[in-house]
């Protein structure tokens, strides 16, 4: 796989994008998942731009924002049209944001067209720029049951329309996380990685708890050595899954403290996973004697 750091993972620190940049290519990541309020607010310092990550070997793997559902459409496609623009000069395709704030079960047949229309409109934005819409899998939005997920698909049928594929968050919606991701095949283009050490803890991934610099971090642990079996997915994605997984993005989307330390092992741990696949996935050779 393609793997990405998340400038997110640092929303709490005084870091430059140089120096996540640098360590992320001499830790063996591929790029940069870029969250929308850091790319935004790059503009006005341009002087670390794509160019100085392409030196690198680098390149931003995706742009994560949210765009509104509801509101005023002027301003929502305003918003979404600026995005688009920030991903392109990023070098990206890929532009993620999440398919509302209410979960599917709570939201009435009106609102849901409403908000599967508004989806269709920035669809067709995000195509106007030669880019891909991502909506996340998530609680508390149109994609938050594998179902529901389906629906929103069918429903919005754009072209533009991808999933980012969130293991855990289809985990705690109730799906084995193989299974949905046969389903959604089609249409993944990224993957987040993430772990807790116990399934009655997810809430600390609510958004509002992540970002609160004083929020809890209880539960969140490295990528193997959480309550869900990441090696058993990624076994199952290397060997039997019908996703081109060495050309796939993820990203390590680490919310907790030690951030390089954290995203340091995972990686190695991929590393020595992925190499041991390889391997053996390769013909055997018999010595002529």
């Amino acid at each position: 796989m393609k793997y990405s750091v998340c400038t997110i993972s640092f929303r709490h620190q005084l870091i430059s994008l140089e120096r996540i940049a640098n360590w992320a290519k001499s830790h063996q990541f591929d790029a940069i998942e870029l969250w929308g309020v850091h790319a935004k607010n790059l503009r006005q310092s341009p002087d670390f731009n794509l160019e100085c990550l392409a030196e690198r070997g680098l390149s931003v793997s995706m742009v994560s924002d949210y765009l509104p559902l509801d509101g005023d459409l002027q301003s929502g496609v305003a918003s979404a049209e600026t995005l688009c623009t920030i991903t392109r000069s990023w070098g990206a395709n890929k532009l993620r944001t999440f398919s509302g704030g209410k979960a599917s079960a709570d939201v009435s047949e009106e609102e849901r067209e409403s908000y599967t229309a508004r989806l269709r409109q920035y669809c067709q934005v995000a195509q106007d720029y030669g880019i891909d819409l991502v909506v996340e899998t998530h609680p508390n939005t149109l994609a938050d049951t594998l179902e529901s997920t389906l629906r929103l698909i069918e429903e919005v049928n754009h072209p533009a329309l991808r999933i980012n594929f969130d293991v855990i968050h289809v985990w705690e919606m109730g799906s084995d996380p193989v299974f949905a991701l046969e389903k959604l095949a089609p249409l993944i283009v990224h993957m987040h990685f993430k772990n807790i050490t116990q399934r009655h803890l997810l809430n600390v991934f609510n958004p509002g708890n992540v970002y609160a610099p004083a929020g809890s971090r209880e539960g969140m642990t490295s990528l193997f050595t959480g309550e869900y079996d990441f090696k058993k997915l990624l076994t199952y994605v290397m060997t039997e899954s019908s996703i081109p997984w060495q050309n796939m993005d993820a990203s390590l989307e680490w919310f907790g403290p030690d951030v390089f330390t954290t995203l340091d092992k995972d990686r190695k741990e991929l590393a020595t996973l992925e190499s041991q696949f390889i391997k053996q996935s390769q013909p055997e050779t018999v010595a002529l004697v």
